[in-house]
């Protein structure tokens, strides 16, 4: 168990990272960002597969861990609602 939270320490960074990333290039609902912070850290720890010698598994834990703690909590915790990329326009 300590390595999964190891490695769920490490890739949080990056999985923080890549769902900044695709909440600011993709419209989307912000009640799915926790969803997409969760796969997004999925994905992450299987990718981590030449870094590691765990199971796989244990690195897709370690990824939904970091997907959930990275972004996935704190969106859970606030209820909102609306788009993630939200359109400004100019007032005259």
């Amino acid at each position: 168990m300590d390595g999964v939270m190891m490695l769920a320490t490490i890739i949080m960074p990056m999985v923080t990272a890549l769902v900044e990333l695709v909440k600011r290039s993709v419209n989307m609902p912000k009640n799915i960002v926790p969803a997409v912070s969760f796969v997004i850290g999925v994905l992450v720890g299987a990718a981590a597969y030449p870094f590691t010698d765990m199971e796989w598994m244990m690195r897709l834990w370690a990824g939904g861990y970091a997907g959930l703690a990275g972004t996935g909590l704190f969106e859970i915790v606030n209820k909102r609602e609306g788009m993630t990329k939200v359109s400004k326009k100019k007032k005259k």
